[in-house]
């Protein structure tokens, strides 16, 4: 069974890092153009590597698939402990619930990854934040981001901060949000993340 999940998510990370789609409500693509980015604190070095970027990518891409799903067991298994204990099951499942529409038949599209290894008052690790974007077929779409932690190198990705908002198609202009609307958004947004944990 490892075996099988294993290649599952080779195969899924290998699709992602070469920007194939893999159908209506697949997970997001990381195409050559993402922008990406890493923050450090003063005075240390870092270059995420291909294990980190697999790992991480892996993570969001299993984590964005379950709620497309609307397996939420899985989904609520990816969040890191201390996220689940502010986040009683039942309240975090009820209130995804009530927004029905996210994560449901959109495209997600990966806008920017920023890495954040061990920021300042934040439990030590690795962090990658997914700005995301996806758009849905009633001209709708979502917006936010995904944050994943990974404790030390042996360990995997757990999901640690989630924010997405949803806008409706009256405030699309040409494809993107409205320029009112578009300070708002956490996916276009994105900065100080590692502070927000």
């Amino acid at each position: 069974m490892a075996i099988d999940r294993a290649v599952r998510i080779t195969v899924l990370v290998a699709a992602l890092i070469a920007g194939i789609p893999l159908a209506s409500g697949a997970p997001p693509t990381l195409a050559p153009g993402v922008e990406r980015e890493t923050i450090v604190p003063e005075g240390k070095g870092f270059k995420a590597t291909a294990v980190d970027e697999e790992g991480a990518i892996g993570r969001f891409a299993e984590y964005t698939l379950a709620l497309a799903r609307r397996d939420y067991s899985a989904a609520y298994a990816m969040l890191r402990l201390s996220f689940q204990a502010a986040n009683p099951r039942l309240e975090w499942e009820m209130n995804l619930r009530k927004r029905d529409a996210l994560w449901a038949d959109g495209q997600i599209r990966i806008l920017r990854l920023s890495w954040y290894p061990d920021p300042a008052g934040q439990p030590s690790g690795l962090y990658a934040a997914f700005d995301f974007r996806g758009d849905r077929k009633d001209g709708s779409m979502d917006c936010g981001y995904v944050v994943v932690h990974r404790s030390d190198p042996a360990s995997a990705f757990t999901v640690v901060r989630v924010d997405t908002s949803e806008v409706p198609p009256d405030l699309i202009e040409d494809g993107v949000p409205k320029a009112d609307v578009l300070r708002q958004l956490p996916c276009y947004l994105g900065k100080g993340l590692a502070t927000a944990f």
